[in-house]
């Protein structure tokens, strides 16, 4: 109960604060400028643009949109593929996880250990190495081997879900 007046006090002393009125944005409001973007890998930057209308994320939280304006946030990416959407169409990258930054100013970067247009991947090729990978994670290696194989399936089960 201590702590409850504290706060009570607290709300008392700041009242015109909280009587003030308070901007908020909804939920996926649409601005009229674009999303400055850029995608890197260690090695290279893959994608760099100034007008990006959207960007659909796989966020550790849960599938995400940003839009222009967006709230400045840092995500963690999950395997899964990055649609970004521009006047002329959208591009597909799959990335292997990573971390999207959203800044003041509609700014982003996305940067991430491995990435790929979707368009570079062969299903057969995917199919394949799924199979090795089950062999590994169900046999009776070592248990690094066993985790590797089971990241790995983690990801290629990923990249075939959005091959199809």
């Amino acid at each position: 109960m201590n702590s409850l007046r504290i706060a009570r006090a607290a709300l008392r002393v700041r009242a015109t604060a909280i009587r003030a009125p308070l901007q908020r944005r909804s939920y996926a409001d649409a601005a009229p400028d674009k999303i400055k973007l850029s995608l890197s890998l260690p090695h290279q930057s893959i994608y760099n643009s100034q007008d990006v209308i959207q960007v659909n994320l796989p966020a550790e939280s849960g599938e995400m949109g940003v839009l222009a304006q967006h709230v400045p946030s840092i995500e963690q990416l999950k395997p899964g593929l990055v649609e970004i959407i521009e006047d002329s169409g959208s591009k597909k990258f799959f990335l292997s996880g990573g971390f999207a930054v959203v800044q003041p100013n509609s700014v982003m970067s996305i940067n991430a250990v491995e990435g790929y247009p979707l368009e570079d991947f062969n299903a057969e090729a995917v199919r394949s190495q799924i199979a090795e990978a089950q062999k590994v994670a169900n046999g009776s290696g070592s248990e690094q081997d066993i985790a590797e194989a089971k990241i790995e399936l983690e990801v290629l089960e990923s990249l075939q879900a959005h091959l199809k």
